[in-house]
């Protein structure tokens, strides 16, 4: 029998229960949803220490009717949702549907969510969690080290009426309760114990006190906690992987600064350093290739002040960035020409270039080519005016980690990726540059509040799409085919703009889109189309059709955003 109360984080607890009933209700077309709570004495993971040592765990199940998730898809749906280099990462879950954060909090929380679902018959998610969580009280830790969820991430969160903590068997015997303010620490994010042990051992010969996490929801949980000074992180790790661990980090205001080595097995080193991480390693690696990558990470902490090269011809716009981005923790070099450009990356060590394309001596694709050849991995953001065609604009994702094409809103960004690639701490910025910041990341009053209807007959899309969406607070309604979106718009008041896949079985876009004009209550909403071709006359074709805009599949975030914009605009 269930016990009187319970003794948890009530905020995070009634969080983690809306989030988990508003995805059953939004995914349920017929059929019920319900919650049921009672005592469990199996169903968790079996090393969930805390859920184990427990007196009485309790179980929240929320069942649902509804469209159900693939085998396949399990793990996927709870790996937050991935944005690098302003381009939507077709994860199939993510941040906008709760379900990372929800694990977060659980785990938090001394508990976990299983997942237990059946394509077209429904889900069943349940959260476990121990009756009376008492975090370890006995852990000496920095001042403000109780583990917390960013505001970034959780808007609506407030202080815990308890501190919470991760309780963790620590397979390694690291240094975390010795920690003192000022230390320089290390955070070691890898499964594989004996590994983390060398790590550990090279750090401490080279001054750092460690902390182990050999899971990337402990480790995340972990750098909130302790703000380390660096981080090693695995890719391959259970509970979290890599990527969605790097990806919280960099999006989250208190852990952006933090350099991240990645010493993975995974080799996909650009798609790391394009996500901010500061180097890259791959395993196996020998006892040599380990203190060269904590020598560079050494190096990098050592440096206070971060070097920046700017490469533009113009004068002008050579002396409003150095503006922008400021004195103190960067200095900034700027030249006007390629040659220049290479003579001082072979003279000493930049952190980070801002690369204009339209160069006196040389392309700006033929000297990134030198750049990536001759002096290797540095962070290239490209930073022009140039009208990209879509072979530009792809052999420049290639080469670089950001395109940001002059506009209005050119300069935030800049700064924005400058910071990020530089590590730079956004509280030690000058106020007028922390409030150019927090206004790029502010919710946009264009797309708050209104409602969007995406028509897409894969799921994996419809929960991408929504991820990015309900960043901007914005309402989504989605259909799996075409004539399922008529008839959506023809009964939900008051939807504000559709995104139109073309490639849809039953009733295709062109059809849908087609059929949508010929209403006259609705002939005048705008509709996007989606489409993963890219090839000549498409544009034409689907304005023929009714579009009122087109954009190519994976879609480019910031570019759907603008287009949302632009169309929503009154």
């Amino acid at each position: 029998t269930l016990s009187e109360g319970m003794y948890t984080d009530q905020r995070r607890l009634q969080q983690v229960l809306k989030n988990l009933l508003s995805n059953a209700f939004k995914f349920t077309e017929k059929g019920r949803v319900s919650l049921n709570i009672s005592p469990a004495t199996t169903g968790w993971s079996a090393d969930n220490q805390a859920l184990n040592k427990a007196e009485c765990v309790v179980a929240f199940s929320v069942i649902d009717t509804g469209i159900g998730i693939a085998p396949d898809k399990h793990k996927i749906i709870f790996e937050s949702f991935q944005q690098a280099d302003g381009t939507i990462t077709r994860k199939y879950g993510g941040t906008g549907l709760g379900l990372s954060i929800s694990r977060e909090i659980a785990t938090l929380l001394g508990g976990e969510i299983r997942l237990d679902s059946t394509v077209g018959e429904g889900s069943t998610f349940t959260l476990y969690l121990p009756a009376t969580y008492m975090p370890d009280m006995n852990k000496r830790r920095r001042p403000h080290a109780s583990a917390q969820v960013a505001g970034e991430t959780l808007p609506h969160a407030r202080e815990p009426e308890m501190e919470v903590s991760l309780i963790m068997e620590n397979a390694v015997d690291d240094d975390r309760s010795e920690i003192e303010p000022g230390d320089r620490t290390l955070l070691i994010i890898e499964d594989d114990v004996n590994f983390a042990r060398i790590m550990m051992e090279m750090a401490r010969e080279r001054g750092f006190k460690t902390i182990v996490a050999t899971r990337g929801d402990a480790g995340l949980a972990l750098a909130r906690q302790y703000t380390p000074t660096a981080i090693t992180l695995d890719i391959e790790l259970p509970g979290m992987d890599g990527w969605s661990v790097l990806d919280r980090l960099k999006h989250t205001k208190n852990t952006r600064h933090i350099p991240v080595h990645i010493i993975s097995v995974a080799e996909e080193r650009q798609r790391g350093l394009k996500m901010g991480a500061m180097a890259f390693e791959n395993k196996p690696a020998t006892p040599e290739q380990l203190r060269d990558a904590l020598g560079r990470i050494e190096s990098f902490v050592q440096r206070g002040v971060k070097s920046l090269l700017v490469i533009e011809d113009d004068t002008v716009a050579q002396q409003s960035i150095k503006e922008l981005i400021g004195e103190g923790d960067v200095e900034t070099i700027a030249v006007g020409t390629a040659q220049e450009a290479m003579n001082q990356l072979r003279s000493k060590h930049y952190d980070c270039i801002v690369l204009d394309l339209g160069l006196p001596d040389m392309n700006g694709f033929e000297l990134m080519q030198h750049i990536k050849s001759e002096i290797g991995d540095i962070p290239i953001i490209i930073y022009t005016g140039k009208d990209l065609s879509h072979k530009e604009e792809t052999e420049l994702r290639r080469l670089a980690e950001t395109i940001i094409v002059k506009d209005v809103r050119s300069l935030e960004r800049l700064l924005d990726e400058t910071a990020l690639f530089l590590h730079r701490v956004e509280e030690s910025l000058p106020e007028p540059k922390r409030q150019m910041l927090e206004q790029l990341h502010k919710k946009d009053p264009i797309l708050e509040k209104k409602k969007v209807l995406i028509i897409d007959d894969d799921m994996r899309n419809i929960f991408a799409l929504t991820s990015l969406l309900e960043r901007y607070d914005m309402e989504v309604l989605y259909a799996e085919n075409g004539k399922d979106g008529i008839e959506t718009l023809k009964t939900v008041p008051r939807i504000d703009v559709a995104l139109v896949d073309i490639m849809m079985p039953e009733m295709d876009g062109y059809e849908a889109m087609r059929q949508i004009r010929a209403m006259e209550e609705l002939n005048s909403i705008p509709m996007i189309a989606l489409t993963a071709k890219a090839m000549k006359g498409d544009r034409e074709k689907c304005i023929e059709a009714g579009a009122s805009d087109y954009i190519t599949k994976p879609a480019d975030s910031e570019q759907l955003l603008s287009l949302l914009r632009v169309w929503l605009f009154k």
